[in-house]
């Protein structure tokens, strides 16, 4: 018997135990256990490992998509970001905002949305294109800083874009995807040219007008 245990053990993939549990597995898990009809982002902080900074973005920027919202949480996004780029362990956030209550049906709503686009891109993102973690931590930090400011930029539906980035971002964190996180900064820059661009332009018209 004791023979069999050991080749049992032989047998069992040495990484068996470490490999890192799917992105969309640890949301759908969040929503399952929500407390009641609201919870808090101190909950939420509660129940993350040390993958908080990509799921707390990642969950923040789905709830960024929706319309009427972007604007409150799209600042919000700079907190976490800022963490970031100072090299933090994890996100943390004013004590006022951490036990604020929010709706558990809400956030389940939209996690539950996003899940099947979610397994889907499970299947094309993974490791690759190998980037330090403090570099990619940096570079994701000072993007979705830049990006947060756009959420209040006036321009019709454009938090849909820096929301969505935002997430690829997170993504891209979590599961040390070089490649779309490089890819994805990039769009954040892009982004931002075009964006300031048209604020600039429009600017300038106004002036011409007024003037």
């Amino acid at each position: 018997m004791a023979s069999m245990l050991r080749d049992d053990d032989l047998s069992r993939p040495a990484d068996a135990e470490t490999l890192p549990i799917p992105v969309s597995a640890t949301l759908l898990d969040l929503v399952n256990n929500l407390p009641g009809e609201h919870f808090t982002i101190e909950w939420l902080l509660g129940r993350l490992d040390r993958r908080s900074f990509g799921i707390i973005l990642l969950v923040m920027s789905l709830v960024a998509m929706v319309p009427g919202i972007s604007m409150l949480i799209g600042p919000l996004l700079a907190i976490p970001a800022f963490e970031m780029i100072l090299g933090r362990s994890g996100p943390s956030f004013p004590r006022r905002i951490a036990v604020y209550p929010l709706r558990s049906s809400a956030l389940a709503g939209i996690v539950r949305r996003a899940l099947p686009l979610l397994a889907v891109l499970e299947k094309i993102v993974h490791p690759r294109w190998a980037i330090s973690p403090r570099i990619s931590r940096l570079a994701a930090g000072v993007a979705i800083l830049a990006l947060s400011g756009l959420f209040l930029a006036p321009l019709p539906l454009i938090q849909i874009v820096p929301a969505l980035l935002v997430a690829l971002i997170a993504l891209a964190y979590l599961e040390e995807d070089g490649l779309l996180l490089c890819l994805s900064v990039l769009g954040a820059i892009i982004l931002l040219a075009v964006t300031t661009a048209a604020i600039w332009g429009a600017v300038l018209g106004w002036m011409h007008i007024i003037g």
